[in-house]
């Protein structure tokens, strides 16, 4: 085994049985917190995400998703070089929001309708949050505002958008004309989307769960106070811890930064709902990763964006006195 190997596989398998001990000496404490997990699942997202699971994949079955490939293949082409079948897997990414365009990415890479050379533009151009979270949530009820929604959600989209269109600038042959997508309706249909959002949004539980229960065995073990110290007396001070808890699951640390409105706060906001947070990034590597995406280069771009939509929210929070 590598030395890189050697070292990855002690970053995993240490935080691991470490976790693991900590929840054998402190069962109550953590239990709790894996049920607290489970309720902001099954209140805030399942509600949001499973019709929105079930619906992608099944319309992405039906003959109306090669009509829409069709309809869209010219200008997708153009912008960001992907074909009609990645642009619907944007659009409906962009309606939906985390990890509704990871899992139809997948769909779409399993049926063979996504060229090879397509395959990493496309991982970063429908993985994106949705106006469901960002204009409802971080913007409405968080923020109390719903124009900070809306400037959260053009900053987010701006920068995803323009960051994929810079890639496209190092594509080098024009995407597929033609998807391998059936004009007919595939067997069981019904019946497979509805399995498929099942189980997709019981993972998605299981994530936020976990992660919410790894926040708090972080928050004992005092590493949050640790990193907040790093920012002492510095503009980023007052938001240090929410950007630290962001970092692990965005929500908590949205929430969070929405305790002190401000231009900044709705910037890191903006930033954690588009790099996601270790929590969503691992939702998304649960299919990204099956799809054959290479991590770090996908990494690299995720905070690429992230930074870009925190500038640009940043200067439009400011801009309309938000």
């Amino acid at each position: 085994m590598s030395l890189r190997k050697k070292t990855l596989s002690f970053l995993v398998y240490v935080p691991a049985v470490f976790a693991m001990i900590l929840f054998l000496l402190f069962p109550a404490r953590y239990a709790q917190s894996i049920g607290e997990g489970i309720s902001l699942w099954a209140v805030s997202v399942l509600p949001a995400t499973f019709p929105f699971l079930f619906l992608t994949a099944f319309l992405s079955g039906t003959g109306l998703f090669p009509w829409l490939a069709r309809l869209l293949s010219p200008l997708s082409g153009k912008l960001f070089r992907i074909g009609g079948a990645g642009s619907c897997a944007a659009v409906l990414s962009a309606l939906s929001g985390y990890p509704v365009g990871a899992r139809l990415f997948l769909d779409l890479r399993e049926r063979n309708a996504i060229a090879e050379e397509e395959r990493f533009r496309l991982s970063c151009l429908c993985t994106t949050s949705g106006p469901m979270f960002l204009v409802g949530v971080v913007g409405g009820v968080m923020f109390g505002s719903v124009k900070a929604g809306f400037l959260a959600l053009f900053s987010h989209l701006f920068a995803v958008y323009f960051v994929c269109f810079l890639l496209r600038l190092r594509a080098k042959t024009p995407p597929t004309a033609q998807t391998s997508l059936s004009a007919a309706p595939r067997q069981n249909l019904l019946y497979d989307s509805l399995y498929g959002a099942v189980v997709s949004v019981l993972c998605v539980g299981g994530f936020i769960a976990l992660f919410r229960c790894f926040g708090q065995m972080l928050s004992d073990c005092g590493v949050f106070a640790g990193a907040e110290a790093l920012f002492r007396n510095t503009p980023l001070s007052p938001y240090a811890a929410a950007l630290f808890r962001g970092l692990l699951e965005m929500t908590t640390g949205c929430a969070m930064l929405a305790q002190s409105p401000s231009p900044l706060s709705l910037a890191l906001a903006c930033f954690l709902t588009t790099f996601g947070g270790l929590c969503v990034l691992c939702q998304q590597f649960s299919y990204l990763g099956r799809a054959g995406v290479p991590a770090l280069p996908f990494l690299a771009v995720k905070l690429a964006q992230a930074i870009l939509s925190g500038v640009v929210c940043f200067a439009a929070a400011y801009l309309f006195g938000i």
